[in-house]
């Protein structure tokens, strides 16, 4: 069996669990530690938190594809995590090897750890902010280096929307990271809804609330403010499984989350 890697920290925080670690263990990830793994195994007792999690990621995917294909070539991934297998740099570099990614995270030791994971690749790195003040994250090194925000670019929101509070504002917080990218950029986003699921939500709110990261849950009309300034491009905001995804009805973990990619419009 492969070792698992070296984890590199900057604050001797192994004793708890780690929402980055925990999203990494669930996507079959080595990035997590025994603590991690243990509240994750007992999560998944009371909800279908990995299934949860790998829709999402599954969505993300189709989503930078799509993006890609489109002609977007930089990516600006929000609240990321730990980049680890089948994340965005990945997808989008095997599309075209000549797309760059920037991934944001406010953790010290998620960006640590992540900056040895990115440190062969030229065309990806992972910047230290909180995605709560948007003139720090532009102003990061790795953005103003790597990404030029007077093109397109894609602006990555994926299951970092529900851990904004309503008292944090997050219309006026997309709607600012709107204002600074260029006509023609592209946002994804997927937000956690409890409009189909609410009893399986209410239990996935509870267990996430253990951790250091509470999250809230949004309705349709409250997602919809949330890409106000964007097209959505076919199919719309449905469903995140149902993003270009499986045709059949949506069920359980496949139910709890809606998803979306929209195209900032000229106000030319």
């Amino acid at each position: 069996m492969q070792n698992p890697p070296r984890w590199v920290s900057t604050n001797g925080d192994v004793e708890r669990p780690n929402v980055a670690r925990l999203y990494d263990y669930y996507l079959g990830g080595a990035h997590n530690f025994a603590v991690d793994r243990e509240f994750a195994e007992k999560t998944m007792e009371k909800v279908p938190t990995a299934a949860i999690v790998q829709h999402t990621r599954a969505f993300m995917r189709r989503a930078v594809r799509l993006c890609v294909a489109r002609g977007i070539r930089q990516f600006l991934d929000l609240g990321s995590g730990i980049p680890t297998a089948g994340n965005v740099h990945e997808v989008a570099q095997q599309a075209d090897p000549t797309c760059r990614v920037v991934y944001v995270d406010n953790e010290p030791a998620t960006v640590a750890h992540s900056r040895t994971m990115l440190r062969d690749n030229a065309g990806a790195a992972i910047a230290e902010a909180d995605i709560r003040d948007v003139d720090a994250v532009l102003a990061t090194p790795e953005v103003r280096g790597m990404l030029d925000l007077s093109r397109p670019v894609a602006l990555l929101m994926v299951a970092i929307l529900p851990c904004i509070r309503d008292d944090e504002h997050p219309v006026e917080l997309v709607a600012r990271y709107r204002d600074a990218i260029a006509d023609g950029s592209h946002l994804v986003v997927s937000h956690l809804t409890a409009d189909e699921q609410p009893d399986l939500v209410e239990g996935l709110v509870g267990v996430v609330a253990e951790t250091s990261t509470p999250i809230v849950a949004r309705s349709k009309a409250e997602v919809e403010a949330l890409v106000s300034g964007f097209d959505l491009v076919e199919p719309g905001l449905v469903l995140a499984t149902r993003w270009r995804g499986e045709a059949e009805p949506a069920t359980g973990a496949e139910a709890v989350s809606y998803g979306a990619v929209g195209v900032k419009r000229s106000n030319r």
